[in-house]
């Protein structure tokens, strides 16, 4: 309602037009949104913090490998079992439920380092719950994000939340390396804790109350070997996730292990380590606002394309080149790569069934890391064996081989976007949908 003058005013006051949002924004994708933004503030400078707190205590570049791995091992061991339980439970539920570790374990961890010399098997211990709390959190949250939307514009709201969601690693990546230089790791890991019980309660408001009840299944290994035939069914599906586990797995051990160490001999230390985490952030951001109009039509062959430039930030460590140099690349390495992101979220809900998301997301998941911590713990020892700069361009060249082969896939070329819904399926909202998201687009 328009709020009238006051007696004797004689200004013209005109009516408050009320902001809306898009009408493909629903309330649980708004939330979904608002609370990825927490999360990632906190994490993109917790993952740096973790970095130098191990060398704080004395560590080295085998240490930082092996808290690294410890965090990823327990990821690749319950994604499958975290995928099932989101298909099973309310997602929400889970989603919660894991923030709460997450929040607990780096609370702890950030005692540890702000109370005394925190051991190797201490801060091993807490980031492995750290990871479980992840590998039970990621497939429920992919399959909520995915099913919260409907219509031709998912491809606009994937980016969106991406672009909100990588925006906030921007500030983290930057902010977490300055605090960790100027006050040290122990804040910047507490500040994490505050952002999982943050952005956990943030999810315990999704409004799943108009979900339908789940048809019973055969029991967790029936559920396992259903999300295994949807995964090997298809060609795109399993390559993409093959060419990534090998990709993540040697740009995992070049951010983890050689790219603090390199900051720290040749750059510098945390904060130019951490501006240029924050420069890739800012790349991811460009990129998502690109895929906000550019729609292109074989989505996976565009996204394919765009993997290559991965390349590039594991080739300017091994140089080493200067810090400015290194931000440029991590940025043109952010838009890029965020084309592949958005592109295959949009492949993914085009031809995934709702009811099968998370299990689906959860063998992406664990292809993409299954050889993450095999490469973090090994980081050190193939430094030792063939020296830190051979090892960088070893972790540029496979990305480009294993890039160009999942060209050869031909599903990987031809597979198109829709621009209509084709099946009964998708034509109606799915299971975790809002009730007012129908019609989207």
């Amino acid at each position: 309602m328009a709020s009238r003058p006051r007696r004797g005013d004689s200004r013209e006051v005109k009516p408050t037009i009320p902001l809306r949002r898009p009408a493909w924004a629903g309330r649980n994708y708004s939330l979904l949104t608002a609370s990825a933004v927490v999360t990632n503030l906190g994490s993109h400078g917790a993952l740096i913090a973790a970095a130098f707190a191990v060398l704080e205590a004395g560590g080295n570049g085998s240490d930082v490998g092996l808290v690294a791995a410890a965090r990823t091992l327990p990821l690749v061991l319950f994604l499958l079992i975290g995928g099932a339980v989101a298909d099973r439970l309310p997602r929400h539920r889970v989603m919660v439920a894991a923030n709460a570790l997450n929040c607990l374990s780096q609370a702890a961890f950030a005692v540890l380092v702000l109370t005394g010399e925190p051991r190797l098997w201490q801060m091993m211990l807490l980031t492995a719950l750290g990871g479980t709390g992840q590998a039970f959190f990621s497939p429920a949250a992919e399959g909520m994000l995915m099913s919260s939307v409907s219509g031709e514009q998912v491809s606009r709201a994937f980016a969106v939340f991406r672009m909100a969601m990588q925006g906030a690693a921007v500030g983290g990546a930057a902010l977490g390396g300055a605090m960790v230089a100027a006050i040290g790791p122990g804040w910047v890991l507490a500040a994490d804790a505050v952002a999982f019980a943050v952005a956990g309660s943030l999810r315990a408001f999704l409004d799943v109350g108009h979900i339908a009840p789940r048809a019973p299944g055969g029991g967790l290994l029936a559920d396992l070997r259903e999300g295994w035939q949807e995964f090997t069914g298809r060609p795109w599906l399993w390559a993409v996730v093959v060419q990534f586990s090998i990709a993540n797995a040697v740009v995992g051990a070049a951010d983890a292990v050689y790219g603090p160490l390199v900051a720290r001999d040749h750059l510098g230390g945390a904060g130019p380590w951490g501006l240029a985490l924050g420069f890739f952030g800012a790349g991811t951001v460009a990129g998502a606002l690109l895929m906000t109009r550019w729609k292109p039509r074989r989505l996976l062959l565009a996204g394919t394309l765009c993997v290559f430039p991965l390349a590039l930030p594991s080739a300017a460590l091994a140089i080493p080149t200067s810090a400015g140099v290194l931000c440029a690349v991590m940025f043109l390495t952010g838009v890029t790569l965020e084309v592949f992101g958005v592109s295959w979220m949009t492949a993914l809900h085009q031809e995934i069934p709702e009811d099968k998301l998370s299990r689906v997301s959860a063998y992406d998941w664990f292809g993409s890391v299954a050889l993450v911590p095999l490469t973090t713990a090994l980081a050190g020892p193939a430094e030792s064996a063939f020296g830190r700069t051979s090892a960088l361009w070893g972790c540029a060249v496979l990305v480009v081989v294993v890039t160009a082969a999942v060209l050869c896939v031909p599903d990987v070329r031809n597979l198109r976007r829709r621009t209509k819904q084709v099946t009964e399926a998708s034509a109606q909202p799915s299971a975790d949908a809002e009730s007012t998201v129908g019609g989207l687009g």
